[in-house]
């Protein structure tokens, strides 16, 4: 009995531990703040040198160069760099705090086609890991749920509040589907052969998806006081109003087209190609169709025999020299590495992409395919103060360390778990 007392107190320890670690969230902004002197990146492309950034009740409303008045607190930031917010679209952040622990782990509910849960609603917003994506300058994220066929509804987020309510941007944005794979991967341990084998199952799974979203458009079409409620076929309804985005996550030239001409007979009007693998075998569809991409993260190997061996790290510019409307993603990868959204950004940028457009796979678009562009993405007056200071390139892993960080006009906390243990430990090896 005392041994499980014992346990009993050590698990109490490690909940509070994990589940009140983060930093106060940032009061609301009493009074004017002006930035001067940095080279602003605006985030469409474009660069301001020498700007004057001004801001109040969590608004820009001032922005220019060295002749606009300033007001309120100066912040000389001469030598250094403005970036608006970044964005990371797709991941499961809050919703899980340490994947070998069951209970902190909520980005999965049971089901198959459960597009009515709502990931919003588990959302840790004292998350730990949550709280490691600002010193980077990631400063915004869509809360999306994983696993299944349709998993249910994401929400875009700020990354500090006091809880989700407080946090949420954008609730309920859209409804995520994984399309069926054409390949699966070979049973090793049953006897199968290592590697890709084709999914049997394939043409069977993807009528069960066509014959749902057209019984959930014919539910939206019927009188609801004649029907009898259906949860799922009423959640799916912001998909063919316009409401909702649908994300299609699929990544074979087959999937991509089979995902975007099932979905569009459907009655979808709003596609998201997410992960888009093989995108740039089908650039002229996809544009045809009007269907930007949230391209996967650069750092992962070739899936394909016959790929170039550094693919996976030229995608991104190739789909924006296509002319698509590109974001980026990490999906596929584990939460925490999300903080690494930035590198891979600049990694695009060592395969010959322009940095600015390079900034933009973090900022504009992915501010225009998740629909919140009117607020955040770009540095323009009127839009939300969600921006951070750089000492150096906020792209580059060697000299990205933010001095200041602002969401919504709020000038946040950049201390973490890491940050402070760094401190510990480079004072414990500079005092020898």
């Amino acid at each position: 009995m005392k041994s499980i007392k014992n346990i009993t107190f050590v698990l109490s320890l490690l909940v509070f531990k994990i589940g009140f670690s983060q930093q106060t969230p940032a009061r609301e902004q009493s009074k004017a703040i002006t930035i001067k002197g940095a080279t602003a990146h605006i985030g469409d492309g474009t660069i301001k040198e020498n700007c004057t950034l001004v801001f109040e009740d969590g608004k820009i409303t001032a922005f220019g160069g060295p002749e606009t008045a300033t007001k309120g607190q100066v912040i000389d930031a001469t030598g250094q760099h403005i970036y608006p917010g970044f964005i990371a679209p797709g991941k499961s952040l809050g919703l899980i705090e340490v994947n070998a622990v069951r209970a902190s782990n909520d980005q999965d509910e049971i089901g198959d086609i459960i597009p009515h849960v709502r990931s919003i609603i588990a959302y840790n917003a004292e998350s730990k890991v949550v709280e490691s994506m600002r010193p980077n300058g990631v400063l915004l994220g869509q809360i999306t749920p994983k696993g299944g066929r349709i998993s249910g509804t994401s929400t875009i987020v700020q990354f500090d509040a006091w809880n989700w309510e407080d946090a949420a941007v954008k609730t309920d944005d859209g409804i995520h589907l994984n399309w069926p794979t054409t390949f699966r991967r070979g049973r090793w341990w049953v006897g199968e052969p290592r590697g890709f084998l084709p999914n049997k199952k394939y043409n069977e799974q993807v009528s069960e998806v066509n014959t749902f979203m057209h019984n959930a458009k014919a539910y939206g079409k019927g009188k609801e006081e004649e029907e009898e409620v259906n949860l799922a076929f009423g959640a799916m309804q912001g998909v063919f109003d316009g409401s909702q985005h649908l994300y299609v996550y699929a990544n074979t030239e087959k999937e991509i087209k089979d995902a975007v001409t099932y979905c569009k007979k459907a009655g979808a009007t709003d596609i998201v190609l997410v992960g888009g693998y093989h995108a740039h075998k089908v650039i002229e569809f996809l544009k045809e169709n009007n269907i930007p991409v949230l391209v996967n993260y650069t750092h992962t190997l070739p899936r394909f025999d016959d790929d170039d061996y550094d693919f996976t790290y030229k995608l991104p510019k190739i789909l924006v020299d296509g002319g698509l409307l590109v974001g980026l993603q990490n999906a596929t990868a584990s939460n925490f590495q999300t903080r690494n959204l930035p590198f891979y950004a600049g990694q695009v940028v060592a395969q010959g992409l322009d940095k600015e457009k390079a900034l933009q796979l973090l900022t504009g678009n992915t501010a225009k395919i998740l629909g919140i562009d009117g607020n955040y993405g770009t540095l323009a007056v009127g839009k939300s103060a969600t921006l951070f200071v750089s000492e150096g390139d906020a792209l580059d892993m060697r000299t990205n360390k933010l001095s200041r960080a602002f969401i919504d006009g709020r000038d946040i906390s950049l201390e973490t778990h890491q940050t402070e243990l760094w401190k510990r430990y480079m004072g414990k090896y500079e005092g020898k």
